[in-house]
C-alpha cells in the first residue's frame, strides 16, 4: 500500500473517531487507536499526510460539509452513513485546499477506500457527490 494511501485511511479513521466520539484535535493526531508497535511500522510520510488531512479538514469543516449539503438530492446530511461521511469529508477538503493533488486522484482514492471500508454502494454514492463537487468548483 502506498504511502498517502495509507495516510488517507489513518485520516478518514481519525475523522470517522471525530464523528462518533469527538475526540479532540490533539488526540486525533496521535492515533490512540491503532497499537504503538505498529504505530511505528507506519511511514512518518503518511502520518504526516494524514495529519494534514485530519487537521485542514477539522478547520475548514463548516465548508467542507456545505459543500456535501449542496450535493446532496433529497437525502438529509444528518442520516448520512458515518463511514461515507468521513470519506467524503476528507476527500471533499482534498478536492477544495490540496490543489496539487489532481481531482481525479482524490476521488479514485475516496472510491477505493469506499470500497474497503463501506457498504455495498457507498463507492457509487462517493463518486457522484465528489463529481458533482468537482463539476460545481470547475476543478
Amino acid at each position: 500500500m502506498g504511502v498517502r494511501r495509507r495516510g488517507r485511511i489513518l485520516a478518514f479513521q481519525a475523522l470517522y473517531s471525530f464523528d462518533l466520539a469527538g475526540a479532540g484535535i490533539e488526540d486525533l493526531l496521535s492515533f490512540p487507536w491503532i497499537e504503538q508497535e505498529r504505530l511505528h511500522r507506519v511511514k512518518n510520510e503518511s502520518l504526516s499526510f494524514a495529519r494534514i488531512i485530519v487537521q485542514g479538514t477539522i478547520e475548514k469543516l463548516s465548508i467542507v460539509d456545505e459543500n456535501i449539503k449542496k450535493q446532496l438530492e433529497h437525502w438529509d446530511f444528518t442520516r448520512l452513513n458515518r463511514v461515507d461521511l468521513s470519506i467524503l469529508r476528507i476527500s471533499v477538503y482534498c478536492l477544495l485546499f490540496q490543489k496539487q493533488i489532481p481531482p481525479s486522484v482524490t476521488i479514485d482514492e475516496a472510491i477505493d477506500i469506499a470500497k474497503e471500508f463501506g457498504i455495498d454502494d457507498s463507492y457509487r454514492f462517493i463518486n457522484g457527490v465528489l463529481d458533482g463537487i468537482r463539476i460545481k468548483q470547475n476543478l
